[in-house]
């Protein structure tokens, strides 16, 4: 009987803003001047049957626009751990915001997918609205149809397998169409929840990020990351700079800048469950 499958998982660590303040992260915060550092991160699975890239990063000229410093490129980043970005035949959307699609074009030959709800709100009425567009940039959702019409973006309904051991599931709040990925594990299954957790305090604390297209359904997130990860130590959060000191560089020489996620944190995590 054969093995089921289990993937490593490289998070990526390839930008930083540490001038970001918790009053710029959180609503209603009681210490809005305080500095609260913000890391950017990709992900990368490697498993029996070839890498899945999970997001694509961020354009160094958006990440300038914004106010964000590159620490690397993701797309050498990726290279260096051994994945040929032109021979990746899958990469995961989690949603659409500009640090999150910044490299569509380097995965010349992928499969793309997304959830269906996240093009429909990129497309749709909401974008009339600032609040609602203001993560988002226009040459991007384009890039998005355009892969649409080229037979090469799948958008899928709120549950998706897409390979064995790895399944996507819709939790909204952040965006639209907000989705996070279970991966199996020698561990078990690890929730990288992408931004549905921008940091651990969110859930820790069951506060809502300034980023918002619907809080209710970004608090209900949190139940949804709950039941889906076998403890808290298994859940990876999208930006929290925490990420990188609580696990193991991929290698002595990538410290710092890539971890795995799919070994056990070397530091212990908080939110309460064992």
């Amino acid at each position: 009987m054969t093995a089921p499958a289990t993937y490593e998982i490289h998070a990526i660590r390839y930008a930083v803003n540490e001038t970001r303040t918790r009053g710029q992260s959180f609503i209603l915060e009681a210490r809005p001047t305080d500095i609260l550092p913000m890391d950017f991160y990709c992900w990368v699975l490697i498993g029996p049957d070839g890498p899945i890239v999970v997001d694509t990063g961020m354009n160094p000229e958006k990440a300038r626009h914004h106010g964000h410093t590159m620490l690397l490129d993701p797309v050498e980043a990726l290279r260096g751990l051994g994945v040929d970005p032109e021979r990746v035949e899958t990469v995961v959307l989690t949603h659409a915001h500009y640090d999150h699609l910044g490299h569509l074009a380097a995965f010349a030959n992928a499969h793309f997918h997304m959830q269906a709800e996240e093009m429909a709100a990129i497309t749709g009425p909401y974008m009339e609205k600032r609040w609602f567009r203001r993560a988002y940039e226009v040459d991007e959702i384009v890039a998005l149809v355009q892969l649409l019409h080229a037979g090469r973006l799948t958008l899928h309904g709120r549950e998706r397998t897409i390979a064995d051991g790895v399944t996507v599931h819709w939790v909204g709040g952040h965006a639209a169409g907000q989705e996070i990925v279970c991966v199996r594990t020698a561990r078990g299954t690890v929730v990288l929840a992408s931004d549905a957790l921008h940091y651990y305090e969110e859930y820790e604390r069951g506060v809502p990020f300034s980023v918002v297209f619907n809080s209710t359904d970004m608090i209900a997130s949190h139940d949804t990351i709950r039941a889906l990860a076998p403890s808290d130590d298994h859940v990876v959060p999208a930006h929290d700079p925490l990420v990188v000191t609580r696990y193991p560089a991929s290698r002595p020489d990538l410290q710092g800048k890539v971890v795995r996620v799919d070994l056990a944190p070397v530091t212990q995590g908080g939110g309460g469950r064992a």
